[in-house]
């Protein structure tokens, strides 16, 4: 079992707020970037393509009212820290359904930092072994670890899981059946999963 990393908010170098992150990658893209040292062609294209996907993902997304009700349950300040990275196309369809959670409470502090700036916590959350993002880390105000989610919901991964069962190894395949079933999915997972956490939190 992974053993709980307190997170210091002093250990956070240039953080985003959701607003300041989608100005960051909309001005990678119109400088022709992206975040992170590696600058690969293909990273710079998944950049414009996220940029374009979290504009109509928060455009689109509405939260239900199960997820409300737990969001303006919450009694205590508690600050979210999101790792994520601008080429990442998990990160697009997931960082503005956060930002939009976020945003219905004051109690929640979000948080963005890219993932190769914070190396030293995402080495503590690793997925199977791997810098997977977006990860999310809650933490209270004594800046203790509450919860941790991420870097997918459950029902995307069993997309990932079935597509490497099948013995598909064309990362291109992949990569259009995870899009495919997060539009199918409409943010309805990574909502009920944030639910529950929050839900869990009253427990």
């Amino acid at each position: 079992m992974r053993k709980k990393r307190n997170i210091q908010l002093k250990e956070l170098t240039n953080s985003y707020t959701f607003e300041s992150y989608k100005n960051l990658v909309h001005e990678l893209v119109a400088n022709g970037k992206t975040s992170g040292p590696d600058q690969r062609q293909d990273l710079i294209h998944f950049t414009e393509l996220n940029a374009k996907r979290m504009k109509r993902i928060e455009k689109t997304t509405v939260l239900t009212d199960d997820l409300k009700k737990e969001i303006s349950s919450i009694q205590e300040p508690m600050t979210w820290v999101l790792l994520s990275e601008a080429w990442c196309g998990d990160a697009a369809q997931i960082v503005p359904v956060l930002g939009k959670i976020a945003s219905e409470s004051d109690q929640i502090d979000l948080k963005i930092v890219l993932r190769d700036e914070h190396l030293d916590i995402m080495n503590h959350y690793l997925t199977n072994g791997g810098r997977s993002i977006p990860k999310l880390i809650c933490l209270d105000q004594q800046e203790q670890e509450i919860f941790v989610w991420g870097p997918r919901p459950a029902t995307i991964q069993q997309v990932v899981n079935a597509t490497k069962a099948e013995g598909i190894t064309d990362h291109a395949v992949l990569v259009e059946r995870i899009q495919y079933a997060y539009n199918q999915n409409q943010t309805r997972s990574i909502q009920e999963e944030i639910k529950d956490l929050l839900a869990s939190l009253n427990d």
